[in-house]
């Protein structure tokens, strides 16, 4: 067997959708190398293939598949007690290439990585280390963080703390007085976010340019001049702490971008609106004709996730509603994303194209909107846009291609008349449709022969002279037509070397 073909075969039995468990479970064996490891990664999974897996005796196997992020998170809960570290490590850190969505880790799994009292018996890392990591992975949804305050574990009624602004007053006041005194010590420690002297008197010991204080903590007057005088500006205008005083200056703000801010803040009084309403920036008009539809700051807050970010913008898609910083029983409402879908302002229609919970109707009409960032923010947000919208954005919008491929609503097919466009990312989608007579296995780019040599209505001869090429081995190796029995041969050959070669056709 030609070395040159051992790898492209690996790879493609590695990513074939119709190989089956026992065809996966080989490319477990130390000698797939690679495979092995990409396999556990980066596909789904039949549910045998996991079990074995998560039994492997490798922690680099196991390792793989806690960044599985095709995989149902319920299934990856014995990692959260894997015997290394590492293991834990990786699944709360999550999947890696920073996708756009990332789907949260059940409650179960969340609670053992949170309250653990060793980093793993290989003593790699920390318990702390593995906390951090899922702190940042965007995997704890916003339900977890709500019902932290009514934990029984003291250690989660802690970090409950850490978001105090994200807590109703009832949970303050609940944490406040805690039968646990690290609870309540904690609790008395955080409160300060809302006590203006106790601010100005951390301010040091965060730096003063501290964006997360500037931007969410309650101020003194003292650093509210103190913001002006450094040109630090921009974290007043989001601010709900902000004093009135201090947003009536900043309306009045010779930059634009910060006047826009401003104008669509909730608690603008109507005068400054209708001054903001007259302003020479179209930008800050625009944001002043937005009032009064950002009546809450949660309200305001999608609002702002949405101005200026442009048709490009590849932002997280975080969950629908609050952030943390916002009250958790407190979101905008249904109406109000309605509400938004038909308004005459464009940005407010890209706000209801990222809710995710729009109706049918109202996704139909916004998948016609004239507006291309409402149209792609339908694509990438909404699980009820049609799929010839997602392939339109896919054609012109290179940006949002790794997003949208991994939608379920992305066409798998009607993709044919796009063989011939200039972009070969594009010809190599329409290389892989099934209905495509004549797939193109000659095409000078490589992606594109890759993926008309996977393509299923290839003739078995046809897929016998791809295999044995090394430009196309891989492609055919994941043809999903490829018979079984030529899957388990071709493994034969990579694991162990076998004598027989490709040529003849297998049935």
């Amino acid at each position: 067997m030609l070395d040159s073909l051992r790898e492209p075969w690996l790879r493609g039995i590695t990513f074939n959708p119709a190989a089956p468990s026992d065809v996966l479970i080989r490319l477990l064996d130390r000698a797939a190398g690679e495979a092995a490891l990409l396999m556990c990664e980066g596909r789904d999974l039949p549910d045998a293939v996991i079990d074995a897996a998560l039994r492997h005796p490798d922690y680099v196997i196991r390792r793989a598949l806690a960044r599985n992020r095709y995989v149902d998170p319920a299934r990856l809960a014995p990692l959260a007690t894997d015997p290394s570290g590492v293991v834990r490590g990786w699944l709360a850190a999550g999947p890696r290439h920073y996708p756009r969505w990332v789907r949260p880790l059940p409650d179960d799994i969340l609670v053992t990585l949170l309250t653990a009292r060793d980093g793993g018996e290989d003593g790699k890392v920390t318990e702390h280390e593995i906390i951090g990591e899922l702190e940042s992975s965007r995997q704890i949804p916003l339900s977890f963080y709500r019902s932290m305050a009514g934990r029984e574990a003291p250690e989660l009624r802690i970090r409950a703390t850490w978001r105090w602004q994200s807590l109703t007053p009832a949970q303050r006041a609940g944490l406040l007085d805690d039968p646990d005194p690290s609870v309540r010590e904690a609790a008395q420690d955080r409160n300060w976010e809302l006590d203006p002297e106790r601010v100005e008197a951390r301010l040091p010991s965060f730096g003063s340019r501290n964006g997360f204080v500037f931007g969410t903590c309650a101020l003194s007057p003292a650093l509210v001049e103190q913001c002006f005088a450094d040109g630090m500006v921009h974290p007043l205008t989001w601010n709900r702490h902000t004093p009135a005083y201090a947003v009536a200056r900043l309306a009045r703000h010779p930059e634009a971008e910060v006047r826009a801010l401003v104008a669509a803040r909730p608690d603008v009084g109507p005068d400054l609106v209708a001054e903001l309403r007259e302003d020479p920036d179209e930008g800050v008009r625009m944001c002043a004709r937005l009032h009064s539809f950002p009546r809450t700051w949660a309200e305001y807050d999608v609002i702002r996730r949405v101005i200026g970010h442009g048709p490009d913008c590849t932002c997280p898609i975080t969950e629908p509603f609050t952030e943390s910083n916002t009250e958790p029983a407190v979101g905008p409402s249904p109406d109000w994303f309605a509400a938004c879908a038909v308004s005459e302002e464009p940005v407010l229609r890209r706000v209801a194209a990222s809710w995710p919970g729009l109706s049918a109707e109202l996704v139909e009409t916004l998948a016609q909107d004239d507006d291309e960032e409402v149209r792609i923010r339908l694509a990438c947000h909404h699980p009820l846009a049609p799929p010839h919208l997602l392939l339109d954005v896919f054609v012109t919008r290179p940006a949002h291609r790794p997003h949208l491929l991994v939608l379920p609503a992305f066409p798998r097919t009607g993709r044919s008349h796009l063989v011939d466009h200039p972009d070969p990312e594009v010809r190599a989608l329409a290389a892989a449709d099934p209905a495509l007579p004549d797939p193109p296995v000659e095409d000078p780019d490589a992606s594109v022969r890759r993926s008309a040599a996977a393509n299923p209505g290839l003739s078995p001869e046809a897929l016998e002279a791809l295999l044995a090429d090394p430009s196309t081995a891989e492609g055919a190796a994941a043809n999903p037509a490829l018979p079984v029995p030529r899957m388990h041969a071709l493994l034969d050959h990579c694991l162990n070397g076998t004598a027989t070669r490709p040529g003849a056709v297998q049935r």
